[in-house]
């Protein structure tokens, strides 16, 4: 790699650090705090914020910087599934409808999975899952479907990259991981109980493509003492079944 590429990608390395800094919930954050989550110095902070709003990434909030509306104009070209995700949303909708529960639509993204879609249900907790969020894949309902019919070296790179705990019910052994995709590839649906948090469990089915492969999975989320995931599954593997269906039509 010749220099001008080595200094491109710390560039490119220091705006996505810069980018992700921001956390649910931010406004606008001050060049001080931006400097403290990304670890740059506050120099190096100010000039990169300045290119951004100059290319509208990001906008000026008084002193402060906010993430700029570019970004969501670019996001929603971001899915490179847009045809999926605008075909779910009346199966989402009716799937939360029927069971009052949280409702999802995700994709594999290296060891983690993105949330295309964040359907809220009444009956449902406050999830931590959002849309454009990630939750690492081995400890989701999602995850676990995806990757029950992924190939074999999607499965070793997941387990390389360790499986961190999130509750005291998260998956952490290879083996036991293993163990749970064969069986889910063998049922068709995938139970998360308690494993990305407490009080909570979700019942998930993968998003096939013509030839099989995942593309996406769906899934609710409900309160472990008021969902019965296998009363729910039926509903989900036929959502999943009809996005399959689309998946499978090319569109």
């Amino acid at each position: 790699m010749c220099p001008a590429e080595r200094n491109d990608g710390a560039v490119v390395a220091r705006v996505e650090a810069l980018l992700s800094a921001y956390r649910p919930g931010d406004g606008a954050l001050g060049v001080s705090e931006l400097a403290r989550r990304t670890g740059l110095p506050k120099s190096t902070v100010h000039r990169l914020a300045g290119n951004l709003v100059d290319a509208g990434l990001l906008a000026r909030s008084g002193t402060a910087l906010r993430l700029g509306l570019r970004l969501f104009e670019i996001g929603q070209l971001a899915t490179g599934q847009r045809d999926l995700v605008d075909a779910a949303r009346p199966v989402l909708a009716d799937l939360r409808s029927g069971t009052r529960n949280t409702v999802h639509l995700a994709r594999l993204e290296g060891t983690e999975v993105v949330y295309f879609d964040v359907v809220p249900g009444p009956d449902a907790p406050d999830l931590p899952s959002r849309v454009g969020g990630r939750m690492p894949a081995h400890a989701t309902g999602v995850g676990k479907a995806i990757l029950a019919f992924s190939g074999g070296a999607v499965v070793d790179a997941v387990v390389a990259a360790g499986l961190p705990r999130l509750s005291t019910r998260t998956i952490t052994s290879p083996a036991l991981l293993r163990r749970q995709l064969q069986r889910i590839r063998v049922d068709g649906v995938a139970y998360e109980r308690e494993e990305s948090g407490r009080g909570t469990v979700c019942v998930a089915c993968p998003v096939l493509d013509a030839d099989g492969a995942p593309v996406a999975a769906v899934s609710v989320a409900g309160w472990s003492n008021r969902m019965r995931p296998e009363r729910v599954a039926p509903a989900v593997r036929a959502a999943a079944l009809t996005l399959s269906r689309v998946a499978g039509s090319g569109l």
